[in-house]
Formats: C-alpha cells, sequence, structure tokens
C-alpha cells in the first residue's frame, strides 16, 4: 500500500489494516518510515471523523481529584468553603472566575474546559499546541 491522505472509511480500514501488518517495522527503515507516516495519517483523520469533546467542568475536576487522590475538603483552598466544594462537585453552583483560576493552578486542569460553554467541542488546533 502505498501512503496516501484518508478520505473515507474504507482507506482507512485499509491503512490500519497496513499498520497492523507492519507495526513491530524497525524505526529508520522503509517499513519504518512508512509506518511512521501511515500513523500520521490516521491521526489526521481521527481527529476530523471522531472529534472529542470536553470534558464537563465537574467531570473534568472529579477525574483531577481521583488522580491525585484528593478529597473534597482538598479543594476548599481553591473554591472558598466546604460548602462551595460540594455545591460545584454537585453542579450546583457555577465556577467563578477566580475559582477556574485557581482549579487551573492548583489541579492543572485546562482553562478551556473549565470555561467552556456545554457541549463545546476540541478543536484540533487546540490539541495540537499541547
Amino acid at each position: 500500500m502505498k501512503p496516501r491522505i484518508i478520505k473515507t472509511d474504507a482507506d482507512y480500514e485499509a491503512a490500519m489494516a497496513r499498520i497492523e501488518r507492519i507495526f513491530d517495522a524497525m524505526p529508520g527503515t522503509e517499513k519504518g518510515d512508512e509506518l511512521e507516516l501511515l500513523l500520521l495519517l490516521v491521526e489526521k483523520y481521527e481527529e476530523k471523523a471522531f472529534p472529542i469533546g470536553l470534558p464537563d467542568p465537574v467531570s473534568a475536576i472529579r477525574f483531577r481529584m481521583e488522580q491525585q487522590n484528593l478529597k473534597p475538603n482538598d479543594l476548599v483552598p481553591c473554591l472558598g468553603s466546604k460548602s462551595k466544594v460540594s455545591e460545584v462537585l454537585n453542579g450546583h453552583r457555577p465556577l467563578s472566575l477566580a475559582m477556574i483560576r485557581n482549579l487551573v493552578a492548583y489541579l492543572d486542569i485546562p482553562a478551556e474546559v473549565l470555561l467552556q460553554r456545554p457541549g463545546a467541542k476540541l478543536a484540533s488546533s487546540d490539541i495540537s499546541k499541547r
């Protein structure tokens, strides 16, 4: 298979099948270069065909808390009080700009996740900046 821009599901399936056949190719070899190119083409196609939406802010906060083994009380310095933490985590209180700034710094959540409008999508240009 000669690598080419993936435009259809059939092209995608063919590229994935070829990747599977040459997956163990050594870097720097002809097959290794082909594999690298196919992976880039597949990644580009998947960005367009299967866009990733932003997680909702509360889900992102809970996920980072889980990753860092944090308890709700650990967010009091960011959100202001135990009751505000509870209200935010239960979706009863929107995040203020000060809360967002604190959470970005403390939990390292991208600001665009916490500032998003409901149903927002993460643009592929945002992904490439990371």
